[in-house]
C-alpha cells in the first residue's frame, strides 16, 4: 500500500480522455488497509444511499489504482499520496476529494536497541544502516527527516528493502534503523525505539496520506453521488472517532472490516489507533481547502521527490486542479 509502485505508472504516459462507466454503475476501488469505511463496504451502504449498482474492486497497489483511473475502469478509489502525485503529474483525469487517513503514527522511523543510535540525537544516524522501501511514502519522509535534522543522506547507508526484508534484516542485526509500516513496523518496535513518526514530519510541512480520488469527468457529471459517498465515509470515520474503545477485536465493525479484507481482528484496533481520520471540517478547511491546503503542498512536495528519483518526468506547475473541497462541502450540507 505504501510503496508507490510507480514503475508501472510509466506506461500510462499522458492520459487520454476517459469514458466514464454508465451513470447507473459505480466502481469503487479499495486496498487492503484497515480503516472505518470498510464497514460501509461490508454493509453495501453506497448502493443503498445512491440507488446505483456499486461494484467494489480490490487493488494491491496504488499504481494499479491510478492505472485503472486512467483507463476509466474505476470512478472512485483509494490510493496513497505518492501514487496520486505520480498520477496527476502524468495527466490522469482525476481529483483528490477526501483524505481517508493521515498516516500519522502508522509509519515511523525506528532505531534498533544496541545499534549505537540515540533516538534523541539524529546525528548518531551517521554511518549507520537504514532500511526503507525506495520511492515510497517512508522513503520520502526519510529524506525529509534527514534534511530537517541537517544530516547528509550520503553519510547514512540507506538500503532499498521491502517491509518483509526489513523485518528479516532487523532480526539478523544487518540494519540499525528502518522507516516502515505495519506489520513490519510492529515487529521491529519490539526491539527498537521510535525516533520520529510520519505524523510528526507531516506537522513540519510535508504530509503523507491515503486519499480518495475520483474520475474528474465522472465527478462533474455526478456531484451529488460523489458527495453522498463522501458523507457515508465521513459517518464511518465519526463512528470510530467518537468511541474508538468500542472497536474491539470481537466488535461488529471490526469483524466487518476483517470480512472485507481479511487479517487478524486483534490487529485492527491497534492499526486504527495509529492513524488520524480528519473530520469534515478539517478536510474542508485544512487538507483540501482553506488558505494553504495541506494536501496541495503534500502532492507538490511528493512530486518533486518523485522527479528527483526519476520516476516522473515533470512536476506540474499548479496542483490546484487536482485537489478540491467541493464535494466535502456538499457532503457537509447533507448532515
Amino acid at each position: 500500500m505504501r510503496t508507490s509502485g510507480l514503475v508501472g505508472l510509466a506506461a500510462l504516459g499522458m492520459a487520454t480522455t476517459i469514458a466514464p462507466a454508465a451513470a447507473q454503475d459505480i466502481i469503487i476501488g479499495y486496498q487492503l488497509v484497515y480503516n472505518p469505511w470498510k464497514v460501509a463496504i461490508a454493509d453495501d451502504l453506497f448502493s443503498e444511499a445512491t440507488g446505483m449498482d456499486v461494484e467494489y474492486r480490490q487493488f494491491d497497489s496504488g499504481a494499479k489504482v491510478i492505472a485503472a483511473m486512467a483507463s476509466g475502469d474505476v470512478q472512485v478509489a483509494l490510493a496513497g499520496s505518492s501514487p496520486i502525485a505520480a498520477g496527476v503529474s502524468q495527466g490522469v483525469d482525476m481529483q483528490l476529494v477526501w483524505i481517508v487517513e493521515d498516516i500519522a503514527s502508522a509509519e515511523a522511523l525506528v532505531v534498533r536497541n544496541g545499534s549505537g543510535i540515540d533516538p534523541e540525537d539524529p546525528q548518531t544516524l551517521i554511518g549507520k544502516k537504514l532500511g526503507v522501501p525506495f520511492v515510497s511514502t517512508t522513503h520520502f519522509h526519510t529524506l525529509f527527516a534527514l534534511e530537517n535534522w541537517g544530516v547528509d543522506p550520503n553519510e547514512v547507508e540507506i538500503l532499498n528493502l521491502q517491509p518483509p526484508q526489513i523485518a528479516a534484516a532487523w532480526e539478523r542485526g544487518d540494519i540499525d534503523a528502518a522507516f516502515v509500516w505495519d506489520p513490519a513496523l510492529g515487529q521491529i518496535k519490539q526491539t527498537g525505539e521510535v525516533m520520529i513518526t510520519s505524523g510528526e514530519l507531516s506537522a513540519l510541512g510535508k504530509a503523507t496520506f491515503d486519499g480518495l480520488v475520483a474520475n474528474k469527468t465522472w465527478a462533474e457529471e455526478n456531484p451529488e453521488t460523489l458527495a453522498t459517498i463522501i458523507k457515508i465515509i465521513a459517518d464511518q470515520d465519526e463512528a470510530y472517532r467518537s468511541d474508538p474503545s468500542a472497536w474491539t477485536p470481537d466488535s461488529e465493525p471490526v469483524q466487518k472490516i476483517v470480512s472485507v479484507i481479511g487479517g487478524d481482528p486483534e490487529q485492527v484496533p491497534v492499526v486504527l489507533d495509529l492513524y488520524d481520520f480528519p473530520t469534515m471540517e478539517e478536510q474542508a478547511d485544512v487538507w483540501l481547502g482553506g488558505d494553504d491546503p495541506r494536501a496541495l503542498n503534500a502532492l507538490r512536495f511528493t512530486a518533486e521527490f518523485l522527479k528527483e528519483q526519476k520516476k516522473i518526468p515533470e512536476v506540474p506547475a499548479d496542483f490546484t486542479p487536482f485537489v478540491t473541497d467541493q464535494y466535502v462541502r456538499m457532503a457537509m450540507e447533507m448532515q
